[in-house]
C-alpha cells in the first residue's frame, strides 16, 4: 500500500492550523480572557503557550513523524500493551465530532437565514424554535428538519474532503484556512466602526492584574491552550505521520501555535466590538448580557441580535459571520474523523474511502440524538465531561508513555535532526514533569469542582451517567477491545 504524504510543508501547516482554529476560538477565548483578568490574562496565556502548548505540539509532531503512523501504531511502537491508549486518543475526537458537527449544522442553517435576517427582532425565541427546544434533556422531542438537512450537508462535505486522502485535504485547507481569517478581519473592522464598540473592547481587554495571583486564572490559561491547539486528540500525531522525512517539526509547532493564538485574540475584537454595540443599542451594560457572551448563546442569539440592529448591510455581515464559522469549523470537524479513519486503514488495511465512509455514516447516525429538541442539553452534558476529563487524561497518558516508558531523548534527537529550532533538556523536563503536574492539577480541580463541590447541573444522576460518564467508560473499554482485535500485517516503512 503506497504511503501518503503532504504535497508541501504549506499544506501540512494549513491543515494543522485549520484543525487547531475552530468554533472555540470565536466563542470561548474572548469570554475566558475577559473573565480572567482581561488584558492581564494574556500573560498566563502566553506562558501556557510556551511551557505547555508548543512543547506538546512538538511532542505530537515528533511522535507522528517518528512512528510513521496513527496513534495506535505510535503507542504500540513504545510497547504492545500501550496500543489501547492510541485507540483512546482517536475515539475521543470521533465522539467530539459527533456533536461538533451538529453545531456546524446550526451554522449552516443560519448562513441561509442570514440572507433575510430571518430571526427578526427576537433571536432567542427564533433559536429555540429552530431547535424545537423542549426546555429539558429529559424531553427528547422530534428531530429538527433544518438541523437534519445541515447534518447531511456537513457530513457529506467531511466525507468528500477525506476519502481521497491528504492530497485533497491539502487543497481544501489552502482555501478554508485563509478565507475565514480574512472574513474575521472584515468583521473586526466593521465592528470597530460601530458606536459603543470601544466600550466592548475595553470590557474585553481592561487588565485586572490582581487576577494574576489567582491560581484558577493560570489553570484557565493552560486549559484554554490545551483545548484550543487540538492536543490529545490524535489529530496532530496523524497529520505529522504524513510528513516527508526531512520536515521541520519544532518550527512548524511554533507557527501553528502562534497562528491559533493570534486568531483567538483577533476574534475577541470581532466579538466584543459587536457586543459593545448591542449593549449600547439596548441601553444596558455589557454585564447585563451575562452568559450570552460565550458559547452557543453568543453565536446564535447575541451576535444575530446585534447583526439585526445594523443600520445597513446586515444580511451581508450576517452571512460573512456564519460563513467564517463554517469554514473555521469544517477543518476542525474533518480533522477529528481523519485519525480514526486512518487508524482503521492502518490496522485492517481497508481502503481509505471505505474507512471514511463507515465513520461518516456512523457519526451521522449518532449525531441525530443531538438534532432533537433536547439535543442542546445532551450536547452540553457530553461536551462538559469529554472536555474536562477525556482530553486531559489522554494528554497525561501521552506525557507518561512517551516521557517515561520511551526514551524522550530519542524523540528530541529525532526532532532536532530536521528542525531549525533545536530542543534542549528543558523540553524533556517539560514533557516528563512540568506538563504532567499541570494536567494532574487540572484533572483534580475538575473532579473537585464537578463532583465534590458543585456537582453538574441538577439533572437526574442516571442522565449524567448516561450522557457524561458512560461514554468515557465505553470509549475506554472499546480501546482495549480494538487493541485485541487482530489486524493485518503492517507494511514496512
Amino acid at each position: 500500500m503506497a504511503r501518503e504524504f503532504w504535497n508541501s510543508r504549506f499544506a501540512f501547516i494549513m491543515a494543522a492550523v485549520g484543525s487547531a482554529v475552530g468554533l472555540g476560538n470565536v466563542w470561548r477565548f474572548p469570554y475566558v480572557c475577559y473573565d480572567n483578568g482581561g488584558g492581564a490574562f494574556l500573560i498566563p496565556f502566553f506562558v501556557a503557550i510556551f511551557t505547555a502548548g508548543i512543547p506538546l505540539l512538538i511532542l505530537e509532531f515528533s511522535v507522528g513523524h517518528w512512528a510513521r503512523g496513527t496513534p495506535p501504531k505510535a503507542f504500540k511502537k513504545v510497547g504492545a500493551k500501550w496500543e489501547w491508549a492510541g485507540w483512546l486518543a482517536v475515539l475521543i475526537p470521533f465522539i467530539v465530532a459527533i456533536y461538533y458537527v451538529v453545531i456546524m449544522a446550526w451554522c449552516f442553517s443560519y448562513m441561509i437565514y442570514s440572507i433575510d435576517i430571518r430571526w427578526g427582532s427576537n433571536a432567542e425565541r427564533f433559536f429555540a424554535s429552530f431547535l424545537g427546544d423542549t426546555g429539558s434533556p429529559l424531553i427528547i422531542g422530534g428531530i429538527s428538519l433544518p438541523v437534519l438537512l445541515g447534518l447531511i450537508a456537513v457530513w457529506f462535505c467531511i466525507f468528500f474532503i477525506l476519502y481521497k486522502g491528504v492530497g485533497r485535504i491539502g487543497k481544501v485547507v489552502a482555501l478554508t484556512v485563509p478565507i475565514p481569517t480574512l472574513l474575521l478581519i472584515i468583521l473586526t473592522i466593521r465592528g470597530l466602526t460601530l458606536p459603543g464598540a470601544m466600550e466592548g473592547i475595553s470590557y474585553y481587554l481592561t487588565p485586572d492584574f490582581s487576577k494574576l495571583g489567582d491560581v484558577n486564572v493560570w489553570l484557565a490559561a493552560y486549559a484554554q491552550v490545551f483545548f484550543s491547539f487540538s492536543l490529545a486528540q490524535g489529530i496532530m500525531i496523524t497529520y505529522a505521520s504524513f510528513l516527508k522525512k526531512k520536515s521541520d517539526l519544532t518550527n512548524n509547532a511554533f507557527i501553528v501555535a502562534l497562528a491559533d493564538a493570534g486568531t483567538s485574540f483577533l476574534a475577541g475584537f470581532a466579538v466584543f466590538s459587536v457586543v459593545g454595540y448591542l449593549a449600547m443599542m439596548q441601553g444596558i451594560g455589557i454585564d447585563a448580557l451575562g452568559t450570552q457572551i460565550a458559547g452557543p448563546n453568543l453565536t446564535f442569539i447575541t451576535y444575530p441580535t446585534a447583526i439585526g440592529l445594523l443600520p445597513f448591510a446586515a444580511a451581508f455581515f450576517g452571512s460573512i459571520f456564519f460563513i467564517a464559522l463554517l469554514t473555521f469549523g469544517i477543518d476542525s470537524a474533518f480533522s477529528m474523523i481523519e485519525p480514526i479513519a486512518a487508524s482503521a486503514n492502518y490496522k485492517w488495511k481497508i481502503t481509505k474511502a471505505k474507512a471514511t465512509a463507515i465513520m461518516c455514516i456512523l457519526g451521522f447516525l449518532l449525531s441525530l440524538i443531538f438534532a432533537t429538541g433536547g439535543g442542546l442539553y445532551l450536547l452540553e452534558i457530553l461536551d462538559h465531561f469529554i472536555a474536562n476529563f477525556g482530553l486531559v487524561t489522554i494528554g497525561l497518558l501521552e506525557c507518561l508513555v512517551f516521557g517515561w516508558f520511551y526514551k524522550i531523548k530519542r524523540l528530541r534527537d529525532h526532532a532536532n535532526e530536521t528542525s531549525e529550532i533545536l530542543l534542549g533538556r528543558w523540553w524533556d523536563i517539560l514533557i516528563k514533569a512540568i506538563i504532567p503536574i499541570i494536567l494532574v492539577i487540572l484533572l483534580v480541580v475538575a473532579i473537585i469542582n464537578n463532583v465534590i463541590n458543585n456537582p453538574y447541573p441538577d439533572y437526574p444522576g442516571w442522565l449524567i451517567v448516561l450522557m457524561g460518564v458512560s461514554p468515557l467508560l465505553i470509549i475506554t473499554v472499546s480501546s482495549f477491545v480494538l487493541m485485541k482485535i487482530k489486524g493485518k500485517k503492517e507494511d514496512e516503512v
